[in-house]
């Protein structure tokens, strides 16, 4: 029986192999891979790079191996991803975190003129909760409502918030959208599906695979839950009251087109950082 390869000729193994099956990250996803099979941290691959892997570990390494090259997520298959700066626990409900959503975060601080302030906001579709609780860990004094309709990402979500010391300022409920959601509040946001649903067989395979098609799917021409968040605007928010809503990168003018006809104030249309529209932020006047 052969030895158990040490952390570096195991990493060089993964990175070489990922790399073969055309993975244009293979690299990193082979570090972050031994990380989570192995439960080292970063540091102990410089410092002990000829500790050979247990039996155990290469066996769960190896299990990594084989759901990567199936083309899984790597977030999905450690179960977790960073967003914000903080950790984020997946599960089969929810979406990946991506860095192209913090553009959220950032338009809302920007446009909040007291961060101390007792805030209440409400994240529709809330997911992994990423949003709701990167808002609540910037705003100390704020309260925050997580809304899904899987019950599952709920789960995922008040277990992140808890995770992420947050979890005593949020509560999260089961709702079609705005349908059992009283206000009013001083923020809205959300990631909706956007994607139009005869596009999503067409997404990389990574996303129609493994992403919930529950928080893919945004309707025929991917703005329907736009029109049932723009309509609820007014309801909801109190008077300047405002809303940071994901969009897709060629979403920009008819949103624009949809929050007008809501009489909805446009008060910015962030970009991400491949330059793209990536979130429209809207006051109620």
């Amino acid at each position: 029986m052969s030895a158990p390869p040490t952390h570096s000729q195991a990493l060089r193994d993964l990175r070489q192999t990922l790399a073969q099956a055309g993975f244009e990250t293979a690299a990193l996803d082979a570090r972050l891979l031994l990380l989570s099979a192995t439960g080292i941290a970063a540091t102990d691959l410089v410092i002990r790079p000829d500790e050979p892997l247990t039996p155990g570990q290469a066996a769960t390494l190896a299990d990594f191996v084989r759901r990567r090259l199936a083309h899984e997520p790597v977030a999905r298959i450690i179960g977790e991803r960073e967003f914000w700066g903080l950790p984020f626990a997946l599960s089969p409900e929810t979406l990946v975190p991506r860095p192209d959503t913090e553009t959220v975060v950032e338009t809302t601080l920007k446009l909040l003129p007291d961060r101390q302030a007792p805030l209440r906001l409400v994240d529709f579709g809330t997911g992994s909760g990423c949003l709701l609780v990167a808002l609540l860990h910037e705003l100390p004094q704020a309260t925050g409502l997580g809304i899904d309709l899987s019950f599952g990402a709920l789960v995922t979500a008040r277990r992140n918030a808890h995770a992420n010391g947050v979890g005593e300022r949020s509560r999260f409920a089961v709702s079609r959208w705005a349908e059992a959601v009283r206000g009013p509040f001083d923020l809205i946001v959300s990631n909706p599906p956007y994607i139009a649903s005869d596009v999503i067989p067409t997404l990389d395979r990574e996303v129609r695979e493994h992403d919930p098609l529950l928080a893919l799917d945004g309707g025929p021409d991917g703005l329907a839950p736009y029109r049932i968040l723009l309509r609820e605007a007014r309801r909801l928010l109190v008077s300047g009251g405002l809303m940071a809503l994901e969009i897709g990168y060629d979403q920009g003018e008819a949103l624009k087109a949809l929050a007008e006809a809501e009489s909805l104030e446009i008060l910015d249309l962030a970009h991400d950082l491949s330059g793209h529209p990536r979130c429209i932020a809207l006051r109620r006047m």
